[in-house]
């Protein structure tokens, strides 16, 4: 593919970015499950069901890739309630779409708690979006697990102590990442393309941790609201980088790509794990690229892209995770792809379902805070939780990855680090293997 190819038009971008809403158009489950009659013990909670709900990016900027992460959640949940659910009760799952914008998020979030009396909030999406609910959730005593983001901001048990992360946070990823660049890449110049938010700043706080300021040549970063970025990607190319590190979102990290080959610059890109699904890549690749006239062959543009993953990949079908979601996925989500989103969604389903057999046979609000408190089983992640009555943060590392195929391959150990000055070293654990029956026992 030649790179005069390659013609972004703006708006065209804009237009895909509002219509690429890419599956799991409906919540999962509906309402209902509120009445604290029939062995109920909390709000959301009967004698046969618990219901909980999220706010998701269903359509907007977001959700090329990230819708499919609450319908394979469900998915998960739906398994569960066919084996007849956890501790006797059913998993209700009622996900709203809040595109990705901060005030729809806190309409929605609302409703949830005030309307259809959810038990709590689980792996509602978005660092930005998610920032604007966090003190209401906490003021109002609601449980706020795992929230599909890795902001620092989830960790705070003395401020927000219903809140809770679950995925390996931006800035352990950032250090893991600028580790590995150190490492890999002595001497070379590297450039940062960001989100400007907290997801953005605190990957780049992470980064600077461990890349020697003198190989930095420039920090670019980008607004959710704006495709065009033009004008950055211009100045990252006119800075010589060898490599560019991205914390971006899907549709940027496409975004990125492509305007990088309208400038005839090809650096080696490292991704965030957030913006790096290669099947999500590669169909944005081709349909941005379409929109401004050209024809390119996504899964192309993206061989050899690094990246890291909390969480075995779809590339090693001898996982037992990979096995379990896969035969999940086949029976209640056989419409999306089995893809990195797809597993996420379920391995996050599979930690709820262990935080609510924890919580007992009559769960409350305060009781399933104080289950997350004691500690979760490491279950799919690649490495354990950090989850204690001082952290709420969630997996504890991420292990480095290469786009080869369809897939990320993954490589070399499992790496572990703090949010401060604790160095990067390898886990020396090993994953434990999914139970038979797919669901966690105590």
């Amino acid at each position: 593919m030649r790179t005069s190819r390659i013609r972004l038009m703006a708006g065209g971008i804009v237009l895909v970015l509002g219509a690429a809403a890419c599956g799991g158009s409906s919540s999962g489950g509906g309402g209902g499950g509120s009445s604290n009659s029939g062995g109920a013990s909390a709000p959301g909670v009967t004698s046969t069901t618990v219901t909980i709900g999220s706010t998701q990016p269903l359509t907007g900027p977001a959700a090329p890739g990230y819708s499919e992460i609450a319908p394979a959640a469900n998915a998960y949940f739906q398994y569960i309630n066919a084996a007849g659910g956890i501790n006797g009760r059913k998993i209700i799952y009622k996900y709203v779409d809040d595109a990705y914008d901060p005030s729809k998020t806190v309409t929605q979030t609302k409703k949830l708690i005030l309307q259809d009396k959810v038990f709590g909030i689980f792996n509602a999406l978005g660092t930005p979006t998610h920032e604007q609910v966090i003190d209401f959730l906490n003021q109002s005593k609601v449980p706020d697990l795992f929230v599909a983001s890795g902001c620092q901001c989830w960790d705070d048990p003395s401020g927000h102590p219903y809140t809770f992360g679950w995925q390996t946070d931006y800035v352990v990823e950032g250090k893991i990442l600028g580790d590995y660049i150190k490492k890999h890449f002595p001497g070379k110049k590297i450039a940062y393309f960001y989100q400007d938010d907290d997801f953005g700043k605190d990957g780049v706080k992470g980064l600077d941790m461990e890349i020697p300021a003198g190989q930095v040549v420039t920090k670019q970063s980008y607004q959710v609201t704006n495709p065009n970025i033009a004008a950055q990607v211009q100045k990252i190319a006119a800075s010589k980088a060898d490599v560019v590190v991205s914390f971006t979102i899907p549709a940027f990290t496409a975004l990125l790509k492509l305007n990088s080959l309208k400038v005839g610059f090809n650096p080696q890109l490292v991704v965030s794990n957030v913006g790096s699904d290669p099947l999500t890549l590669s169909g944005l690749l081709e349909t941005y690229a379409k929109q401004g006239g050209a024809t390119v062959k996504g899964n192309e543009l993206i061989q050899g892209i690094i990246t890291d993953a909390y969480l075995s990949t779809p590339g090693d079908p001898s996982n037992s995770w990979i096995q379990l979601f896969k035969k999940i996925h086949d029976q209640y989500d056989a419409k999306a792809p089995f893809d990195g989103n797809v597993l996420y969604g379920m391995a996050v389903a599979y930690t709820f379902a262990q935080a609510l057999q924890a919580a007992g046979q009559n769960p409350t609000r305060d009781g399933i805070v104080a289950a997350v408190e004691k500690g979760i089983a490491q279950g799919p992640g690649t490495v354990p939780f950090r989850f204690s009555s001082s952290s709420h943060a969630g997996f504890e590392g991420a292990q480095i990855g290469t786009i080869k195929g369809t897939v990320i391959q993954l490589s070399g150990k499992p790496m572990t680090t703090d949010d401060g000055s604790g160095a990067v070293q390898e886990f020396t654990g090993t994953q434990p293997t999914a139970p038979s029956n797919g669901i966690p026992t105590g």
